[in-house]
């Protein structure tokens, strides 16, 4: 072994122990390695940010903006409020989102998939009077399996692609992954819903979990009924299916400005009229979007739409000494003077008689707020209240649904065929949702997950170092010679096994850019084609489902779902078996040797 060869494994032994450490966060382990391989002189000084614009890293960032455009716009409202019930019984409701997650995470980034999804399994729960976390881990699951079947659901799949072309002169197109990826994905949702989810431990089962829903109380709110609303006509108890599958519970009617008596039933809904609501902020603009509601301050709404200004939710605690407390908001002129409009107001005995507008609010009352994007600190500032934990709501631009559906179509269909080059297309897509309106300019970069773009950025650079000092030959002739005169599968089975390990206890993007350069030293030393090899690792670097910490996923369900660190294994140990069963024949046979 060389010196260089000596630092670098060194450095990447370092990286990898730290991050199993957890101590360190690990876009700064990677970052650290980065700086400190250019100080020794590993790391050539004009490749060492190079990894900052490679298209890697490009496309996961873009990708994480449209999988945003396509919430906002509220694309994934469209689906899940049309295929989820709450009163399927469980493997029935498994088999259905793990049916959804894994079709939205091929094309969207596979955790904001599971990201947006986590919150209807669990609301679903909630309605269905059971815990979380018999439903969760098979949705964390089946989006991890999604991924895998377009060139954009998973990050190793893009690293992968972006490795075959450095290598051998063309990438991956957008559903090369698919024969494998997909089939395999579809044998491993079929586990998961028939068989996976009855082996999560009995004991726990995500029964000593806090649904994290019930800390946040639901407000009294109100909606506007508009003239073109397919609602106009019907009685209001002829909604109260759509109300009860989106969350929502209808107290009354408000017409004319003056609250109607009672619930008002039996009462034909007319244009004009305010529906009032019991909600959750979230299960508030699902049913809007579902119905094609307004707001209930119909001008203010538009005004801020015709100024090109994004509209945000922002939720505030009033005190003793805000500017509000005891007033309306109509006598403080939140609307004219902030530019903002109040949605919601969360009161413990929750009884008001008048317009949420008119009512006066009290000490220790939380408020639900429509405000300028940009705004949200300086109108909680104003109010003189306290904001309460930022929790990511946004308003679903809902008519504008079919553009960001069109758009997102209209590039995957120009990349697959290689007219446009898929970052390019990635992001005209970004431009067209940013001048549409449906992602709002200052809230592009907040979509962007800048840890894994750090770790991205530093961990190419010293990937590509590692081949070209020697390192990753090394280590391919090492799985080499231990699997000499074995046949063909047992060593695509056994690079599996090694990335699928690895991947168990890293980030999945650090084990990728290791294990791709490995996967085509391996093929060039037995004298066969590499894309095998790469499939494999695509496949094994994105199924990590032993631990909470080898894929994000399974990191965001570890806390909702009430779930311990060796709850994971029991499902997910035959079903990386499975994968890797199915897998090798699928590979030999769509990519043969």
């Amino acid at each position: 072994m060389t010196l260089d060869q000596i630092i670098l494994f060194g450095l990447f032994v370092g990286v990898f122990a730290l991050l199993l450490w957890g101590k360190f966060r690990y876009d700064m382990v990677a970052f650290g390695a980065l700086i400190l391989g250019a100080i020794i002189g590993v790391v050539p000084k004009d490749e060492v940010f190079s990894g900052f614009g490679h298209p890697a890293t490009l496309i996961v960032a873009l990708v994480l903006i449209v999988s945003a455009g396509l919430v906002r716009s509220g694309a994934v409202f469209l689906i899940t409020r049309t295929l989820v019930d709450s009163s399927r019984k469980l493997g029935a409701h498994i088999a259905v989102m793990g049916a959804i997650g894994g079709v939205l995470s091929a094309f969207m980034n596979n955790v904001a998939a599971l990201a947006l999804l986590m919150p209807v399994d669990i609301q679903t729960a909630r309605k269905a009077g059971r815990a979380p976390g018999l439903s969760l881990m098979p949705l964390s699951f089946a989006t991890i399996l999604g991924g895998m079947a377009t060139l954009i659901g998973t990050p190793p799949n893009i690293i992968i692609a972006s490795i075959r072309d450095e290598s051998l002169g063309e990438p991956f197109r957008m559903f090369d992954f698919a024969p494998v990826g997909a089939l395999t994905a579809l044998v491993g949702l079929v586990f998961v819903a028939f068989i996976g989810w009855r082996l999560i431990p009995k004991a726990e089962q995500g029964g000593a979990a806090i649904d994290p829903m019930q800390d946040y109380s639901d407000y009294t709110a109100e909606l506007v009924v508009p003239d073109e609303a397919k609602i106009v006509g019907k009685r209001v108890e002829e909604i109260y299916e759509d109300a009860e599958s989106n969350d929502v519970v209808i107290l009354g009617l408000i017409r004319d400005g003056k609250r109607k008596y009672g619930t008002q039933r039996t009462t034909k809904i007319a244009a004009g009229d305010i529906l009032v609501l019991e909600a959750t902020p979230e299960a508030l603009d699902e049913f809007r979007a579902s119905l094609s509601l307004g707001f209930a301050d119909t001008k203010r709404e538009e005004r801020l739409r015709a100024d090109g200004a994004g509209l945000s939710k922002i939720e505030v605690v009033v005190t003793d000494d805000s500017r509000i407390n005891g007033k309306t908001a109509q006598a403080i002129g939140l609307n004219w003077r902030r530019h903002a409009v109040l949605l919601g107001i969360r009161r413990s005995e929750k009884k008001f008689r008048s317009k949420i507008a008119k009512t006066p609010v009290k000490a220790g009352d939380i408020l639900l707020l429509l405000v300028p994007s940009g705004q949200e600190a300086a109108v909680t500032e104003w109010l003189g209240a306290l904001p309460l934990a930022e929790r990511g709501l946004a308003v679903t631009q809902e008519r504008k649904v079919w553009l960001a559906i069109g758009m997102f179509a209209v590039a995957v269909a120009l990349a697959s065929f290689g007219l446009v080059y898929l970052p390019v297309a990635l992001g005209a897509v970004v431009i067209g949702f940013v001048l549409t309106g449906i992602v709002p300019l200052t809230e592009v970069y907040d979509h962007v997950e800048w840890p894994v773009v750090v770790l991205l950025g530093s961990m190419i650079p010293l990937g590509a170092a590692l081949e070209a000092s020697g390192g990753t030959q090394l280590i391919a002739n090492g799985l080499v010679s231990i699997t000499n005169g074995l046949p063909p599968w047992a060593v695509l089975t056994l690079l599996m096994v090694v990335t699928m390990s690895l991947s168990d206890v890293l980030n999945n993007t650090a084990t990728a850019i290791v294990a791709a350069p490995v996967g085509i030293q391996m093929a060039a030393a037995l004298d066969k084609n590499p894309d095998p090899f790469l499939m494999a690792v695509a496949v094994a670097a994105s199924c990590a489902f032993l631990t909470p910490i080898g894929h994000k996923n399974n990191t965001l369900i570890l806390g909702p779902g009430g779930y311990r660190f060796g709850d994971y294994w029991r499902m997910g140990l035959p079903l990386e078996g499975i994968v890797v069963a199915t897998s090798i024949p699928l590979i030999l046979i769509f990519w043969p040797m």
